[in-house]
């Protein structure tokens, strides 16, 4: 504990970020991480508790007290190494995790928690510009060759792992440039590519090899077969490698089928959010989906909802109105009743404070337009009734809508993927697979292996993340009899 009285004498900080009217003019990271001061005084925060509830509530239970006392000790060095211990990828984590550590933080049942992903993004930032995060390449090489199918946050952990353990690993994706989510799902503006590209650099000379524009799988639909110039069927790949992880990602979006859903302006988040990155990445688009001059309507109120509507005012988009299906939440949650675990409240994100109508309880109904062009919205409130959620009775509306975004969360993988490979699959259309035992993470295809949200479900960055290093330790045991990576 670096100071036993830090928890009272010091406030929390939260990071800096650029005003809302001045972000909106660019696609640029806005937050600023801390300073050495202000790092070392919220480490000092940290009662570094006998039960430390934010290890468990963290996804990959980083190692959270001791790197904060030794950033309060000014031992940067040390705690870069204590964070990537568990941690491949802090500098993704240091932005976009929601930080359920922090809502599980002892102090933050009668205070403000530890600023812990603030201390998280200062510590890896720092590693990066005094050149402290270098290629770790294995010693020795083991002969065995893996295929690490999608290069999401599992797909990229699972093959740094298993390179690192002396295996030949290639990471398969569809789209023409890794990352998977990170790259074509989250904004520019939280989190910039150039973060993806430097640890790509890094797992290069650690010997991972990317192969871009390639598909695997058959008999795909139009939609998902969009991205890539190469095909590769399953049992060739299979056929080739030692094992291989399928770590794809939860892309089967959840459709609303209400009249007037084929208009022209009624588009899933999806189509809409990776194009933008695609231009900001310099690629020049046809026909790109633009919220500039419209009224826009983002169904759905969770992150993926809140990215579209920070990309679309930047488009510079007339209005931009938010509906959620559930009940507003409690601004504040009742902690006695619910800590350390995840709490339902209101969560407002800097895209909100940017400019957003925000509603709920609130169901679409149907969507006109004239010419086959979307013109506007019909809603109604709903409440909940014997267990059921009911229209209230006089309660319709419309709003005026250019543009309709769906983004109401993944309900599974693509499931050709998984009928591709032959792999059992759970009541929820994952790909099926244990995460302990002898057998963890495999599927029932031999030597195949599954990690991230194609196993678990749409889920966060972190768990994907977790998902991979375990997945990578049972990859690893499978191979060479038992594994030296940590779990």
């Amino acid at each position: 504990m670096g100071k036993v009285t830090g928890f009272l004498e010091y406030q929390r900080i939260s990071e800096a970020a650029q005003e809302a009217a001045e972000r909106k003019k660019h696609y640029r990271e806005f937050v600023l991480t801390l300073d050495d001061a202000q790092a070392k005084q919220q480490g000092a925060r940290c009662m570094d508790c006998g039960i430390p509830f934010c290890n468990n509530g963290c996804p990959v239970n980083n190692i959270i007290p001791d790197w904060n006392d030794l950033v309060y000790r000014g031992n940067w060095r040390q705690a870069l190494a204590v964070l990537h211990s568990t941690n491949n990828f802090p500098e993704f984590t240091g932005r976009i995790c929601p930080a359920p550590c922090e809502t599980a933080c002892t102090l933050g049942i009668n205070d403000d928690p530890v600023g812990i992903k603030s201390i998280e993004h200062y510590i890896v930032d720092k590693g990066w510009e005094n050149g402290w995060i270098t290629p770790q390449p294995a010693k020795h090489s083991t002969g065995k060759k893996v295929a690490i199918v999608g290069s999401g946050p599992a797909g990229l952990a699972a093959a740094q792992q298993l390179a690192r353990a002396g295996h030949a690993v290639t990471v398969f994706e569809k789209a023409d440039r890794a990352g998977g989510l990170l790259r074509y799902g989250i904004p520019d503006f939280k989190l910039e590519k150039s973060h993806i590209e430097r640890r790509l650099e890094q797992m290069r000379a650690e010997g991972v090899t990317f192969r871009t524009n390639v598909l695997i799988g058959k008999d795909f639909p139009t939609s998902v077969n969009n991205w890539a110039k190469e095909t590769i069927f399953p049992e060739d790949l299979a056929a080739e490698y030692d094992a291989v992880v399928i770590a794809g990602g939860a892309e089967q979006p959840r459709d609303l089928p209400v009249p007037g859903r084929n208009l022209k302006g009624v588009h899933f988040a999806m189509d809409f959010l990776p194009q933008q990155n695609k231009v900001n990445a310099g690629d020049k688009l046809k026909d790109q989906i633009k919220a500039g001059g419209k009224h826009v309507v983002v169904i759905g109120g969770g992150d993926t909802g809140s990215d579209c509507v920070g990309t679309s005012n930047r488009h510079g988009a007339l209005s931009v109105t938010q509906f959620e299906l559930m009940p507003m939440p409690p601004e504040q949650e009742n902690k006695p009743l619910v800590w350390p675990y995840w709490p339902t409240r209101l969560r407002t994100s800097s895209s909100h404070e940017e400019g957003c109508q925000r509603d709920w309880a609130v169901a679409t109904k149907r969507f006109e337009g004239k010419g086959g062009k979307l013109d506007k919205l019909i809603a109604c409130r709903v409440e909940w009734q014997d267990g059921k959620m009911v229209e209230v009775a006089g309660s319709e509306f419309e709003v005026k809508a250019d543009l309709v975004l769906l983004a109401m969360g993944f309900v599974s993988p693509v499931q050709q993927v998984l009928d591709a490979f032959g792999v059992a699959k759970d009541s929820r259309g994952n790909a099926q697979a244990a995460t302990d035992g002898a057998q963890a993470y495999q599927t029932s295809a031999p030597k195949i292996f599954a990690a991230g949200d194609m196993r678990r479900g749409q889920s966060l960055v972190v768990w994907a993340i977790r998902e991979g290093r375990q997945c990578a330790h049972a990859v690893d045991a499978f191979l060479m009899g038992e594994s030296q990576l940590p779990l």
